[in-house]
């Protein structure tokens, strides 16, 4: 007794992301929000898992989401929150 499984593996597209599957998912997301992240793929019209999807937008595609290098005032913010706080684990809002 487990949960049903999130997607038909036959019909699953694995493999690296197209350009135009980032579009389809970027505007679904910003059009209808976050919703049941294994309903997506169908109403979105993606050939892939929901877990795929999710995992895209959460590390990818997020328009909040910086890449890249820290500029001079985050890494500065880093190391002062690192001398006040050393390793714990803090979660912000």
């Amino acid at each position: 007794m487990g949960r049903q499984p999130c997607c038909d593996k036959l019909g699953v597209k694995k493999g690296p992301w197209t350009a135009e599957e980032d579009k389809k998912l970027v505007n679904f997301i910003l059009t209808h929000g976050q919703c049941c992240w294994r309903a997506v793929p169908k109403l979105a019209g993606l050939r892939r898992c929901g877990k795929s999807c999710r995992l895209r937008w959460t590390n990818y595609l997020r328009p909040d989401l910086k890449r890249g290098l820290l500029n001079d005032d985050e890494e500065q913010l880093v190391i002062d929150l690192h001398a006040c706080l050393g390793n714990r684990i803090v979660f912000c809002i």
